[in-house]
């Protein structure tokens, strides 16, 4: 029987969402083992003075086995 967790972390990017969500996974994948997936619970952008986009956020729940 397996037993997985989820935990919750914010990714940025200035490029895009799916940047940011390929750079949250990559590192939530140095710190934690057996990573199965995430789901993107919501998107952010902040802008800049002038109305442009400047970063991309994503919160992101990520799913992890734990080992015995």
């Amino acid at each position: 029987m397996s037993i997985a967790r989820v935990t919750e972390i914010i990714a940025s990017s200035p490029k895009s969402f799916e940047d940011a969500i390929e750079q949250g996974i990559a590192r939530a994948n140095k710190t934690l083992d057996n990573v199965q997936g995430a789901w993107v619970e919501s998107q952010k952008v902040e802008c800049d003075g002038n109305g442009a986009i400047s970063e991309y956020r994503v919160a992101l729940k990520v799913t992890f086995v734990l080992e015995d």
